[in-house]
C-alpha cells in the first residue's frame, strides 16, 4: 500500500483568484456541510462538476476551470453571496464566547471533553462510517461545534473507507474497496513546527507501531484521525487502519488498542488534558488502561488511579445486540497484554477480572464490561434502551435491584441543519419567528408550523419528492452505462417510480432483527395494496449488510428478488450503496418512514427522526426513540407495546398489523383530497409530526442533556479528584 501524501496547506492551495481565494479555507472546514449557502457557492460555479466530484469541494476546486473561476469574480450576485457566507463563517469561528456553552458554563470552558468513536459520519465525502453510530457521531460533533462545547474528537482515518455496495442481478451484495486519495479530501496531516508529521507510537508484545495524525475541522471542533499507513511500519501494520469493522479478531483487537491507547497518546501529544473522556461505544475502552498506566507510573496506587479514571470517564452503550458488543477470547488478551498488567500492578487474573464475562460456553474479555467498569457515568440511547441495558448488565451490580443499576439514558437526536431540506428551511424562515434556528429544542418555536398554509407545505413536499425521483433516475441512468448490468436491475433502481404516488421509505443496516422483509410476508396482500387503481403505493429499500454478515446479505437478496418481481410493476425499489447523500434524499422525499425492528432490539434509531423533520410520517414498531415520540396523532405504530417470547408469532402479528394500518388508515388518508387536490387531513398529521418530534429529537436537546447529566458532573468530580 502506497503512502498517501498531502502537501502542507496554505490559504491559496488551489491558486484561486484573490477575490474568491477563501473558497479554499471554507473547503477545509466541514461547517460548509450544514450551511446551504456555503454549499451553493460551489454548486453554482459548475453544477455538473459538483455532482461529478460527489460534493467534495477539495476535489472540486482542484478540477474547476480557470474560466469559470474568473467569470465568478465578475459576477456581482455571486460575489455578494460569497461575501455573506464568508462573513457568516468568520463570525461563527470568532464568536466562541457567544455560544450556549460559553454563556451557560463559562467556568468550564477550560475543561476539554475527549470524544472517542470508531466511526464518524460527517459527509459522503469522508466515508469513515458504516451506519447509524457513525452518523450520530458526526451529528454530535456538528452540534458540539454549534453550541461551543470544548470538545476534541478521536477516531480512525480509514485508507479504504467503508465498502461500496454492488448488488448483482441475483440480488447478492458485493463489497468493493478502493483506496482514498487524501489530497482530494478535506483532511490535513498534523505537522510539527518544523513541518514534519506528528507521530505517536504504541507498543505491541513483539513490535512497536507508529501512527500519524490527520485533522478534520468540524466548525469549531477538531477531529483527529489515526493512521498506521506510515513507512516505518510493517506492511501488515500499515493496513491496520484501512477498513472499518474487520471480522478478524486479531485485526479488531489491534485496531481497538490503537484507538484506545493510541488515542490517549495522540491527545497528550496534541497538548490536551481532558477533564472528561467519553467512550462512544466500547470499541475505545482500552483508553482506560493507558490512563491507568499514566497514573500508576506517576506513583499512584491502582485503586486511586481507578477512582480518578472513573470520575472523569463516561460511556454510551448503543445496542443490546450481541454482535455490537465486542468480546475477545482470553488467549488473545494474554497475547496482546501479557506485558501490560504488570505496569498496573496487577496479576493476570486481576487484569482479566476488569472485563471478564461468563457465557455458557466459557469466559470472554468483554469491551462493554470493561467500559462499564471503567466509567463513572453510563447511558443508553433511549428510555427503553436504558431499561434493556440495566437488565442486560445487571450482573455487574449483583447487590442492586434492577431499577437501581447505574445506567441512565439520553435519547438520541439529529443535527437539524444537516438534514433539513433547503426548500423546507426557506418555508420555515418565512413563517417561524426570527432566530428560530437558535432555539431548535424549543417546542414552542416548532408550533409555528401551524402558520404555514397547507398549500405551501404541500408544494414543498411535492418538490422534494420530485427531487428524490429525479435523483433516483439519474442513478439508474449511470447504472445503465455500466457493463454486465441486466435491464431488470435498472428497473429495480427506481426508473418507473411516480413522483406523486404514496412513497414509503425503508433504509437502514440490513441486520436480520430489523426485519426488512416483514412487509413482504404476504405477497398477495402487498400486491393488492401496491397496485390498487387510483391509490398506488411504492416502497424504496436501501441498506448494507456487514460483509461478514451472511444472514444479512441473504435478507438483501430476498428483498431484491421481490423488487424484481414484475407483478409489482416497478413499485418496489432497492437503491444500492446507501450512504449519507442517498439518506438525505430519502428522508427529504418519502411520505412514510417504515421501521420494523423486532422489539426490543432497536436501541434508538435516528433515521425516522430525520424523515419526521422533513415532513414524512413515521410508521414503526414501538421501539427505540419512537416509543417516546409517538403520541397517537403524529404517526402510526406497528403491533403493540409488549415483548414476545415467540419470534415467529411476533412476526405474524406485526405483519398483520402493518397491512391493516396501511390499508385502512395510511393509504386512504393520503389519497383523501379536497377539490384543489390537497390532502388537508394528511398535512395535519405532517404538521403534528414536525411540531412534536423536531424539537424533542434534535441533537441540540440531546447534547445539552449530556452536559447536564454527564459532562458537568464529571468535570466537577474531576476537579475534586485531581485537586
Amino acid at each position: 500500500m502506497e503512502q498517501n501524501d498531502f502537501p502542507e496547506f496554505n490559504s491559496n492551495h488551489f491558486n484561486l483568484p484573490r477575490r474568491i481565494q477563501r473558497l479554499s479555507d471554507l473547503a477545509y472546514n466541514l461547517w460548509w456541510t450544514w450551511n446551504m449557502e456555503a454549499v451553493r457557492l460551489y454548486r453554482i460555479l459548475d453544477p455538473h462538476l459538483w455532482e461529478a466530484t460527489d460534493h467534495n469541494p477539495v476535489r472540486f476546486l482542484s478540477l474547476i476551470s480557470k474560466e469559470r473561476l474568473s467569470a465568478a469574480t465578475k459576477d456581482r450576485y455571486y460575489l455578494d453571496a460569497f461575501d455573506r457566507v464568508i462573513k457568516k463563517f468568520d463570525h461563527y469561528l470568532e464568536a466562541g464566547d457567544e455560544t450556549w456553552f460559553a454563556q451557560s458554563h463559562p467556568e468550564k470552558l477550560n475543561h476539554p471533553i475527549a470524544y472517542f468513536s470508531t466511526e464518524f459520519g460527517l459527509h459522503e465525502t469522508l466515508p469513515f462510517y458504516a451506519g447509524g453510530l457513525g452518523v450520530l457521531s458526526g451529528d454530535y460533533l456538528k452540534e458540539a461545534s454549534d453550541l461551543g462545547f470544548p470538545l476534541v474528537a478521536i477516531g480512525f482515518l480509514y485508507t479504504e473507507g467503508y465498502f461500496k455496495q454492488r448488488i448483482t442481478e441475483d440480488g447478492w451484495q458485493e463489497a468493493i474497496y478502493t483506496s482514498l486519495q487524501f489530497s482530494d479530501l478535506p483532511v490535513l496531516e498534523v505537522l510539527d513546527d518544523d513541518g514534519d508529521p506528528v507521530k505517536i507510537e504504541v507498543q505491541f508484545p513483539d513490535r512497536s507501531m507508529s501512527m500519524r495524525i490527520w485533522k478534520v475541522q468540524v466548525g469549531r471542533v477538531p477531529l483527529y484521525l489515526l493512521d498506521t499507513n506510515v513507512e516505518e511500519n510493517d506492511p501488515a501494520d500499515r493496513a491496520l487502519t484501512s477498513r472499518l469493522y474487520s471480522s478478524d479478531l486479531e485485526l479488531r483487537i489491534s485496531q481497538e488498542i490503537i484507538l484506545g491507547i493510541g488515542g490517549v497518546r495522540a491527545i497528550r501529544q496534541l497538548g490536551y488534558n481532558p477533564s472528561v473522556w467519553h467512550l462512544n461505544e466500547g470499541h475505545s475502552a482500552f483508553m482506560a488502561f493507558e490512563r491507568l498506566r499514566e497514573l500508576v507510573s506517576s506513583g499512584k496506587t491502582f485503586e486511586d488511579a481507578l477512582t480518578e479514571v472513573r470520575a472523569c470517564t463516561a460511556f454510551t452503550t448503543h445496542t443490546p445486540v450481541p454482535a455490537g458488543n465486542d468480546e475477545f477470547p482470553l488467549w488473545l488478551i494474554d497475547k496482546y497484554f501479557n506485558l501490560f498488567w504488570e505496569k498496573l500492578g496487577l496479576d493476570r487474573d486481576e487484569f482479566i477480572d476488569l472485563a471478564r464475562q461468563q457465557h455458557p460456553w466459557g469466559e470472554v474479555f468483554s469491551m462493554t464490561v470493561l467500559a462499564m467498569k471503567m466509567s463513572g457515568r453510563r447511558n443508553g440511547v433511549s428510555e427503553m434502551h436504558g431499561q434493556v441495558a440495566r437488565k442486560m448488565w445487571s450482573f455487574l451490580w449483583p447487590d442492586r435491584p434492577e431499577e437501581q443499576i447505574p445506567i441512565t439514558h439520553i435519547t438520541n437526536g439529529i443535527h437539524t441543519s444537516s438534514w433539513l431540506s433547503r426548500r423546507l428551511k426557506r418555508l420555515f424562515d418565512r413563517y417561524f419567528d426570527p432566530g428560530w434556528e437558535d432555539h431548535l429544542d424549543d417546542p414552542q418555536i416548532w408550533r409555528s408550523i401551524e402558520r404555514i398554509p397547507d398549500k405551501e407545505l404541500w408544494t414543498v413536499r411535492r418538490h422534494d419528492k420530485r427531487k428524490l425521483v429525479a435523483y433516483m433516475r439519474e442513478r439508474a441512468r449511470k447504472l445503465l452505462n455500466e457493463e454486465h448490468v441486466h435491464p431488470v436491475q435498472v428497473v429495480a433502481s427506481g426508473v418507473l417510480l411516480d413522483p406523486y404516488a404514496l412513497t414509503i421509505g425503508f433504509a437502514r443496516r440490513f441486520a436480520t432483527y430489523k426485519r426488512a422483509n416483514l412487509i413482504l410476508r404476504d405477497t398477495e396482500r402487498l400486491l393488492d395494496l401496491i397496485n390498487q387503481p387510483g391509490t398506488p403505493v411504492q416502497i424504496i429499500f436501501a441498506g448494507k449488510a456487514h460483509p461478514a454478515d451472511e444472514p444479512g446479505k441473504r435478507l438483501i437478496q430476498e428483498v431484491y428478488r421481490a423488487v424484481k418481481n414484475p407483478k409489482f410493476t416497478g413499485r418496489l425499489v432497492f437503491l444500492e450503496d446507501y450512504d449519507i447523500n442517498l439518506a438525505r434524499h430519502l428522508v427529504q422525499g418519502v411520505d412514510v418512514w417504515l421501521n420494523t425492528p423486532r422489539r426490543p432490539k432497536e436501541a434508538s434509531g435516528t433515521s425516522g427522526q430525520k424523515a419526521a423533520l422533513n415532513g414524512a410520517v413515521n410508521f414503526s414498531v414501538l421501539d427505540g426513540w419512537w416509543r417516546e415520540g409517538y403520541n397517537g396523532h403524529n404517526g402510526w405504530i406497528i403491533g403493540d407495546d409488549e415483548a414476545w417470547e415467540d419470534e415467529s408469532a411476533q412476526d405474524e402479528a406485526d405483519a398483520a398489523s402493518l397491512y391493516e394500518i396501511l390499508e385502512t388508515k395510511i393509504v386512504p388518508l393520503y389519497y383523501e383530497r379536497a377539490a384543489d387536490n390537497i390532502p388537508y387531513e394528511w398535512l395535519g398529521w405532517v404538521k403534528e409530526s414536525i411540531a412534536t418530534l423536531a424539537p424533542r429529537f434534535s441533537m441540540r436537546r440531546m447534547i445539552k442533556e449530556y452536559a447536564d447529566k454527564i459532562y458537568l458532573p464529571s468535570i466537577n468530580e474531576f476537579e475534586k479528584t485531581s485537586s
